[in-house]
């Protein structure tokens, strides 16, 4: 998987997002704030969905089973990024550097599948809603999920393989704020035409197509609220659906446009920020927009609360 010569660079350094003494204090504290808030919001969104029976639903497995991607492929990035930003070394072993772009890729390929099994769950309890609970059975529920990890390891397998089986230049240092592959492709001496075209045809499959089958199934979804006579129940799957589809948007349009197009046109120091959006805000706003657009989380909620004294 790495090459001899490759082998030989002990260290990468990471440039992170500022060397500004003053922003880089600034940097730290929200980014700290925000990586609480992420692992709180998360944390709360899985406990209640366990806790309360009336949660014990296909829609909430899944958003339980979001809720851990995101902690978890933030928890990949965030704390070396905090430490990068007040420590004087800037560093990442080899080693450590793989380690991070493997599991990195893992959580962000299985969530655009994820994602993407959770619109057929809205397309099935909203256009199907007699043959939902049929149909999403527990063990189908069980095996989505697995699909939605088993694509994502393949994915992070393949980019990781390819990406470190590259000789890299002398120059180590990575303008950016981890491991990822647009700026560890554009340390390497060789020809990195390989490693593109996988980028893209990857994603085609774990970016674009999970992505069109989201906007095939919400034109159906859309069609089939507008054709509900029932007022409540047409503002009820509004309002569920539009909590999937801002984060969907949120995600796949930063995700999509950092990956999918060639890595001639990155410019890493404009696209860092795009990567802060869906690696670091996103992860953080998915528990307040399913909380704040949903009725039923927001009184599971309140009822785990009050259950135990605490409001």
């Amino acid at each position: 998987m790495i090459r001899e010569n490759a082998s030989m660079f002990t260290d990468f350094l990471i440039l992170g997002l500022s060397d500004i003494p003053n922003v880089k204090v600034l940097l730290f504290c929200c980014l700290l704030l925000i990586y609480v808030l992420t692992l709180t919001g998360n944390v709360t969104i899985i406990l209640v969905s366990q806790l309360d029976k009336r949660l014990h639903k296909p829609m909430y497995f899944f958003l339980s089973n979001l809720s851990f991607l995101d902690i978890c492929y933030t928890s990949t990035t965030m704390p070396k990024m905090l430490q990068i930003l007040l420590s004087k070394r800037k560093s990442i072993s080899f080693f450590g550097c793989v380690i991070q772009l493997y599991f990195f890729l893992l959580f962000v390929g299985t969530e655009c599948v994820l994602l993407l099994v959770m619109s057929y769950d809205r397309f099935l309890a909203i256009c199907h809603p007699l043959r939902y609970l049929v149909i999403m059975s527990r063990k189908v529920c069980i095996n989505l999920a697995c699909a939605s990890w088993l694509s994502g390891m393949v994915n992070s397998v393949v980019h990781t393989v390819f990406t470190f089986r590259l000789d890299f230049c002398a120059n180590k240092k990575i303008n950016y704020f981890f491991c990822d592959i647009p700026p560890l492709l554009s340390l390497s001496c060789e020809n990195t035409s390989v490693n593109e075209a996988l980028l893209l045809s990857i994603g085609v499959f774990i970016g674009w197509t999970p992505f069109l089958g989201i906007i095939v199934s919400y034109i159906y979804i859309i069609v089939t609220i507008l054709n509900m006579k029932c007022n409540e129940g047409r503002q009820k799957a509004f309002s569920t659906c539009a909590s999937h589809l801002t984060v969907v948007l949120l995600y796949y349009g930063s995700a999509i446009f950092n990956y999918v197009r060639p890595i001639s046109s990155y410019s890493l120091g404009k696209d860092r920020l795009i990567s802060v959006l869906y690696s670091v805000v996103t992860p953080m706003l998915n528990p307040i927009i399913y909380t704040l657009k949903n009725q039923d989380v927001k009184n599971a909620i309140s009822r785990q609360l009050t259950s135990r004294k605490i409001i």
